[in-house]
C-alpha cells in the first residue's frame, strides 16, 4: 500500500508536471472507484490545476474549481504518461480505473490503475478536501512542524492498544501504514506488541525520533524519482518489512513474521523482543 513517503512523492510529481495546466478530459473506466457525484467528474474539465498536496495517504489535485482527491488503497497506483492514446479507454478487466488528460499537443496526463481483484481505489471530486470522510477524521501529520514530542506523548496517553496498531490508526496519526510502522518500531528497538499506555517517557521519545527519521529518510530517497521507480525504492529501503527469513541488517538475526487474516508484520527478535519470537496464532493453528 502506498504510504506517506510515496504519496508525498506522487504529489511532488503532479505539482511539477501538472500545476498551471488545464485539464482537458477526465475519463472514468471503472465507475465503481468514483465515490462522489456532486460536483460531477466533468466539473474538472476546463479547470486549471493550481497545486498538488498530500493529506495522510490521500492525494489531492487542486484546481481553480473542485479538487480531485485519490486514495490509492492497497493496490492502486498513479502512472504519469506522455503521449496518451487518442482513443478513449474501454472498460474491461484491465487495471486502468481512470485517465486524466491535460490540454496540449503532447497529450500528457496520468492513469490511475489498480491491480488484483480486491478493489479499494477511491476517487472523490469535492469543493473542499475536508468533505472526504477519510480526510476529515485524519489525525495530525507526523511530518508537520506542529507534531512535537509532547503532541505524540499526548496521543498515546491512556491508550491500551498495541503500539503497532496505534501507529497505523489514521485517526491518531496520518499517513503511516503496515510497512513504515514495522520500520519505525525496528528503528526504535521496540516490540510491535507493546501497549502504548505502558511506554516510558524514554521509550516514547525513542519511537518519536524513529518515526521522524524513518519517514523523512524515505521521503528524501523518493524525491525526484519517477512514479514508476517509487515502489522499487520503497521495497529496497526496507530493513525488516517484507524481509521475513532474511538477516536483520543491524544484528544479523533472522527477521520473523506474524501473519494475520489480511496482513503480516515483520520484526527482528534480537532488536525488538529480547530474542523471543512473538506468538503467531495463525501459524500455530496450521501446525496443530
Amino acid at each position: 500500500m502506498p504510504e506517506l513517503p510515496e504519496v508525498e512523492a506522487l504529489a511532488a510529481i503532479l505539482a511539477e508536471r501538472a500545476a498551471g495546466r488545464e485539464i482537458a478530459r477526465v475519463l472514468p473506466v471503472a465507475v465503481s472507484v468514483l465515490k462522489t457525484y456532486d460536483p460531477p467528474l466533468s466539473a474538472l474539465e476546463g479547470r486549471t490545476v493550481t497545486a498538488a498536496a498530500r493529506h495522510g495517504k490521500f492525494l489531492d489535485l487542486a484546481t481553480d474549481g473542485p479538487h480531485l482527491v485519490v486514495h490509492l488503497a492497497k493496490a492502486g497506483w498513479l502512472r504519469w504518461r506522455d503521449g496518451l492514446p487518442e482513443a478513449p479507454p474501454r472498460p474491461g478487466k484491465g487495471p486502468l480505473a481512470l485517465r486524466l488528460l491535460l490540454a496540449g499537443p503532447e497529450r500528457s496526463g496520468f492513469d490511475l490503475t489498480e491491480a488484483g481483484t480486491r478493489k479499494g481505489l477511491a476517487v472523490y471530486v469535492v469543493r473542499d478536501p475536508q468533505e472526504v470522510p477519510g480526510i476529515a477524521r485524519l489525525g495530525p501529520d507526523p511530518l508537520d512542524d506542529s507534531f512535537t514530542l509532547e503532541t505524540f506523548a499526548g496521543l498515546l496517553r491512556g491508550v491500551r492498544h498495541r503500539i503497532k496498531g496505534v501507529l497505523r490508526d489514521q485517526s491518531v496519526i496520518a499517513g503511516i501504514g503496515n510497512a513504515y510502522s514495522d520500520e519505525i518500531l525496528h528503528a526504535a528497538r521496540m516490540s510491535p506488541y507493546r501497549l502504548a499506555s505502558d511506554l516510558t517517557e524514554e521509550e516514547i521519545a525513542g519511537v518519536y525520533e524513529a518515526m521522524g527519521t524513518t519517514l523523512r529518510s524515505a521521503v528524501e530517497r523518493s524525491r525526484g524519482l519517477a512514479a514508476t521507480d517509487l515502489k522499487g525504492e520503497k521495497r529496497d529501503g526496507m530493513r525488516v518489512h517484507g524481509r521475513a527469513g532474511q538477516p536483520c541488517p543491524v544484528c544479523g538475526d533472522t527477521v520473523r513474521e506474524v501473519s494475520f487474516r489480511d496482513s503480516a508484520l515483520q520484526y527482528c527478535p534480537t532488536c525488538q523482543t529480547g530474542g523471543k519470537p512473538l506468538a503467531d496464532r495463525r501459524l500455530s493453528r496450521l501446525l496443530k
